[in-house]
């Protein structure tokens, strides 16, 4: 677990992030957008902050579904989202991005859930995913998704590492 002691002083951002918010109420112009994705596409990708999703792939908004968590890592929340989003609202291609250097690689599973348990009573019932290798990882979430039943369109589905050093995608 972190140490907050190493850490600067906490300082909320809830206010700061409002104000921006208000700005850019001003010239919001995406009330047009369609609910559907207009390249059909979903991402599912690590929620790491140094990863730009729109940015790194030349995207705008309303072209893609965005799905993130630790990891980027196919959970059974992340099917929930991807049959959600193939069946009601139409993406037929899936791209999976994962990173170089994830606060997941090489994490010892038992002993985080554990000391969870001492600090709050009860073990955590959810698996964190940790993993050794980002490229191994991708390809287990790809198979995840290639057996799924639930995923209607298997045909299009690609993986890739972020290698968060220099900004580029290496496939899978």
């Amino acid at each position: 677990m972190t140490d907050e002691r190493d850490q600067p002083p906490f300082v909320p951002n809830t206010d700061e992030l409002l104000a921006h918010n208000a700005r850019y109420v001003e010239q919001f112009a995406d009330h047009d957008l369609s609910l559907r994705p207009r390249r059909r596409l979903a991402i599912v990708a690590c929620m790491d902050s140094r990863m730009d999703i729109f940015e790194m792939l030349g995207l705008a908004h309303g072209d893609a579904h965005i799905v993130r968590n630790a990891g980027g890592v196919v959970t059974d929340d992340v099917i929930r989202s991807l049959v959600l989003s193939q069946r009601l609202l139409g993406t037929r291609e899936i791209i999976l991005v994962h990173h170089t250097n994830c606060g997941l690689e090489a994490i010892d599973e038992n002993h985080f859930k554990s000391e969870l348990e001492a600090e709050v009573g009860i073990k955590p019932w959810w698996a964190l995913e940790g993993f050794g290798d980002p490229y191994t990882d991708t390809r287990q979430s790809i198979n995840r998704l290639r057996h799924s039943p639930f995923i209607t369109h298997k045909d299009h589905i690609r993986g890739f590492v972020y290698d968060v050093a220099d900004g580029r995608l290496h496939e899978v």
